[in-house]
């Protein structure tokens, strides 16, 4: 469609329905979904139209993904999915001050260890006692050779952009506890990803 927003992430229809899946069993059942990074939208419909008793409240700090969620928005129509909005996950300020869970799916490999910290602080900001905040993507582990994949894959985001590249689930960990953030859970994802699940402690 001629002046159509709506972007596609070829990922998308691979992975969301095992991220939704696990956030089935890690979310609470109902409250508000804060997603960091919302990217093309895809994900933000797909997962509001799934559970309808969640509010998605996608985010992005660019004008064209926000432009995105906002078509594929309008043409869902659901009425638990909200407009989406700026935010940077590194800025000490956010849009939204309270949460009962937050998402980021496939942003900490593809930005500035800073988003890291931003995340982990603002989602301790937002969080009360016991919800979570939800990560996807893929990571190093300590003691594990990194899969030929992602070994390739990290070589690229660093050619890109040298502030890029897979970071492990242990500085991540630590990064979290640092901000009062527990570790709860890890899940083995296809194409050697990986959910790590985090409570507000």
């Amino acid at each position: 469609m001629e002046n159509d927003a709506r972007r596609e992430a070829p990922a998308t229809a691979r992975n969301r329905d095992p991220i939704l899946s696990v956030l089935r069993d890690v979310l609470p059942v109902s409250g508000h979904v804060l997603e960091i990074a919302s990217g093309t939208g895809e994900h933000a419909i797909h997962f509001a139209a799934a559970l309808p008793d969640l509010v998605w409240q996608p985010t992005d700090p660019d004008a064209n993904a926000r432009a995105s969620i906002a078509a594929w928005g309008e043409q869902a129509e659901l009425a638990n999915l909200r407009a989406p909005l700026e935010l940077d996950a590194a800025s000490h300020e956010w849009p939204i001050t309270e949460a009962q869970a937050v998402v980021c799916i496939n942003m900490i490999h593809i930005s500035p260890w800073t988003a890291t910290e931003g995340l982990m602080a603002g989602a301790a900001r937002v969080l009360e006692s016991g919800y979570p905040l939800v990560l996807y993507g893929p990571y190093r582990r300590e003691g594990l050779t990194l899969e030929p994949s992602n070994a390739a894959f990290d070589e690229d985001l660093k050619r890109r952009n040298p502030e890029w590249g897979l970071r492990s689930v242990e500085t991540v960990r630590a990064c979290a506890l640092d901000n009062g953030l527990a570790f709860d859970s890890v899940v083995e994802m296809p194409a050697n990803n990986l959910m790590l699940v985090f409570r507000k402690r």
